[in-house]
């Protein structure tokens, strides 16, 4: 039987791979996209979120949330991502209007009608669930489980000196989720920085995605080709030279398949008052808080293995 998600993501080019890489598998449904505002704002997210699921063939509902976090104003990366979230990719008008519910009713919604099966796949800040929670309760025990993108456990951060974008856009959001699915059947499995940044395209990946573009095959083809181009160009800029980390396909792909990294439990909260650390994920490495485990938390990172993965389902599933 497929895997079904729901996906909250703030589009975004590694959201973009990692949307696409979903559409490609057919050991998965998706079930419903949520536009969150993190990378670019929520209006350009949904944008771009409605027209890839029109190119992917995705015809789900997908619904714009919030587009503030709870407490501070807006922040965006369209230095990294771009001006509308994808680089230089150039994305058709979507044909079709969103859902109207919000984001977070849509969690509570495709929830409650599908309690035990649902698989959450959080891929941008937090805002969303959050407000979700608050319409139910009991959500960590109605999904099947919770993977999220987000954090730097031990590991420098990419946003402040120690704190990843996901949970520096809205910490209080990811620390009532992190608190509240502590309690859930199976615990959330988190992809902090330390495990995603080993998933590094190069200039050989990039040609990959170039071929494939060129090769009279899907237009999402082009549009990912292009987008990690920009990616590419932002990374040099920022002193990492001509490569490109990418987040969101990893922990995509453990949560579809279970491979691809190991994982421990570890007892995870977030910062919200440091002067200097707001935002920072805390990883209680040596047991001082007594509390129990709230995460599984990726590690062992199989990078090599992953990245041929990633790019021979993309170029399976796009032409």
């Amino acid at each position: 039987m497929p895997t079904t998600f729901l996906v909250d993501c703030d589009t975004g080019i590694d959201d973009a791979l990692a949307l696409s890489y979903l559409a490609c598998r057919d050991d998965v449904e998706v079930a419903g996209i949520v536009s969150t505002g993190g990378n670019v704002p929520v209006d350009a997210v949904h944008r771009n979120n409605l027209a890839l699921a029109e190119l992917l063939g995705l015809t789900v509902p997908i619904a714009r949330g919030a587009d503030q976090a709870l407490v501070e104003p807006p922040m965006y990366a369209d230095d990294t991502h771009g001006p509308q979230g994808l680089g230089h990719a150039v994305l058709p008008e979507p044909s079709r209007a969103g859902d109207p519910r919000s984001g977070a009713q849509l969690w509570v919604d495709l929830a409650r009608e599908r309690p035990g099966e649902l698989v959450g796949l959080v891929l941008g800040p937090h805002t969303n669930l959050a407000l979700a929670l608050e319409i139910e309760p009991e959500l960590p025990r109605l999904l099947k489980r919770l993977h999220i993108m987000g954090g730097a456990i031990n590991h420098r951060g990419n946003t402040g000196p120690t704190s990843e974008w996901n949970i520096a856009v809205d910490p209080e959001a990811a620390q009532r989720v992190l608190t509240e699915f502590a309690t859930a059947l199976r615990l959330p499995v988190l992809g902090a920085l330390q495990a995603t940044e080993q998933i590094v395209f190069t200039a050989t990946e990039l040609e990959r995605l170039e071929h494939l573009a060129a090769a009279d095959s899907h237009p999402v083809a082009r549009i990912l080709a292009d987008a990690v181009r920009f990616y590419f160009e932002f990374h040099r800029a920022d002193g990492f030279g001509w490569t490109a980390h990418v987040h969101d396909p990893l922990v995509t792909a453990h949560a579809v398949t279970g491979e691809f990294a190991s994982t421990r439990p570890l007892a995870v909260d977030v910062e919200l008052a440091g002067t200097l650390t707001r935002g920072q994920t805390v990883g209680d490495e040596l047991g001082r808080w007594g509390r129990e485990a709230t995460v599984e938390l990726l590690t062992a990172v199989r990078s090599a293995e992953f990245v041929e993965h990633l790019l021979t389902t993309l170029e399976t599933g796009l032409r």
